[in-house]
């Protein structure tokens, strides 16, 4: 299934803010940290499966994921 460009980045941006909400960073620390622990790739190439939880499993999916790749948080 093909998504809207668009849609995709929309739920990147709130899911980046809910991460730096949940973990108490600005939202460039959270996309910082998502990104060098591989997590926005985590959430781009599950976006079919993870954008229809809600957003605090989406979160928490996503620091797990991290977690696995050297991530504190």
């Amino acid at each position: 299934m093909s998504y809207k460009t668009h849609d995709l980045i929309e739920y990147m941006v709130a899911l980046i803010s809910e991460f730096a909400t949940r973990f108490h960073l600005s939202d460039k620390e959270a996309y910082r940290y998502l990104n060098f622990h591989k997590g926005i790739n985590f959430l781009t190439d599950n976006y079919n499966i993870i954008h229809t939880l809600d957003f605090d499993e989406a979160v928490e999916s996503v620091a797990i994921f991290c977690r696995k790749t050297g991530g504190k948080l």
